[in-house]
């Protein structure tokens, strides 16, 4: 039977997306009429204003601009001087090799390097595990690609060492002729880091079960409190068939220029290219030379950049904890934290639309991330550091006049 398209796109939800904050509040006024309170803050993705892009992005652009022609229509997989700087700083960053003739390729973003990926490894019925929590497009590519999801749950309040796979539970999933297993580290939306006894156990069950892998690091450069981070691409023992995406993003405010960067397996990524050959040709070509800002920020500016975030995060931290019943994990790293509220007189969605039309303060329903996460929100606190804090509080008194007695 053929799969009906109606429900096919039905299944990609766009209203929670990052940055559909823009078409959904039609007004700046609350329900009474009068000017909304606070600063709006769209806690759905990072505020590029807030934490200003790595320096030279703009003269690299400009760069690329005024090549012309060869650079707007480099290589499907990027321009090959790209490629070969590319290479080196993420070989360098990850203790892996890395051919960018073979084993590499750039893309519209990191989400662009996530579809290629998703559409190169999975088939009609395929079984893809899935972590609960993680990362939105997961879900929504798995069944778009007209796979099977199995999911492994996250128990990530549970400790505060490693992310809290369950591992046993990963195991069955593979046991059970799982294809491919797809996961972020540090994980979205909780900010939890797999502990490199994790990443080995990953990495021996994909192995000997023949499981491709898909591992998103877009935030591996974000990490707070001095925490562990291991590659999985850099195990001795590894899976056959590895994806490895990272890109300049929200840790680097670069996320307006849509570059992003996939390696691991040359057949996967020969695939890739075909795929990215028939859907966007290429990441933007004058972009790309922003990639050579990458990994080459003035000596001190990403140190400065975390301590920011940092601050912005333990302040949030308190703010949320001081209300009780209200959980959340410290963010390990990257730009999220994930919030659970006690039970309400109203429902999750309804209560991220009361916030955004009170507040004007954006939030993700918990649900983008699994099914089961009815009563959590995630927010991004790369903003201005005071506008978040407010936000929050915001957020947090409309929620007490929700709150169930």
């Amino acid at each position: 039977m053929m799969p009906d398209l109606n429900e096919k796109f039905a299944q990609i939800g766009v209203e929670n997306a990052p940055g559909q904050e823009g078409r959904q509040q039609e007004e700046k006024l609350d329900i009474r009429g009068e000017p909304l309170p606070g600063t709006p803050v769209d806690f759905s993705h990072g505020d590029v204003d807030a934490h200003e892009p790595t320096p030279g992005a703009f003269e690299a652009f400009r760069k690329g601009f005024d090549r012309g022609a060869p650079q707007a229509y480099t290589e499907y997989r990027g321009g090959r001087h790209t490629r070969e700087g590319v290479a080196e700083k993420l070989a360098d960053f990850t203790g892996t090799s890395i051919d960018p003739d073979s084993e590499l390729i750039i893309t519209p973003g990191t989400q662009g390097a996530l579809f290629l990926a998703m559409g190169a490894l999975v088939g009609q019925g395929d079984k893809v595990a899935v972590v609960e929590p993680d990362y939105f497009a997961n879900r929504k590519l798995t069944l778009f690609f007209g796979g099977e999801i199995v999911p492994v749950r996250m128990n990530f309040l549970e400790t505060d060492r490693g992310s809290g796979l369950d591992l046993a539970s990963l195991e069955k999933a593979f046991q059970s002729g799982v294809k491919l297993f797809l996961f972020s580290n540090p994980n979205n939306p909780t900010g939890a880091i797999y502990s490199p006894e994790e990443i080995r156990k990953i990495a021996s069950l994909a192995r000997h079960h023949n499981v491709a892998v898909i591992v998103d690091e877009l935030y591996a450069r974000q990490i707070f409190d001095n925490r562990p981070y291991t590659h999985l691409c850099a195990q001795q023992e590894k899976p056959d068939i590895l994806v490895t995406i990272l890109g300049p993003s929200k840790t680097e405010s670069l996320s307006g220029f849509r570059l992003g960067a996939a390696f691991g397996s040359s057949h996967v990524i020969d695939r890739m290219e075909r795929l990215q050959a028939i859907v966007s040709l290429r990441a933007g070509g004058y972009n790309q030379p922003v990639l050579d800002t990458w990994f080459n920020e003035p000596q001190g500016w990403m140190e400065k950049r975390i301590a920011a975030h940092q601050a912005i995060r333990d302040d949030l931290l308190k703010t949320i904890r001081a209300v009780d019943g209200v959980e959340t994990r410290a963010t390990d790293g990257g730009s999220y934290l994930f919030i659970q509220l006690p039970p309400m007189d109203v429902s999750m969605r309804d209560f991220v639309k009361i916030v955004r039309r009170l507040t004007g303060v954006a939030v993700t329903p918990g649900t983008e991330f699994g099914p089961g996460f009815t009563d959590w929100f995630r927010i991004n606190f790369s903003q201005a550091h005071k506008a978040a804090v407010e936000a929050m509080e915001r957020v947090l008194a409309v929620f007490e006049r929700y709150r169930s007695r």
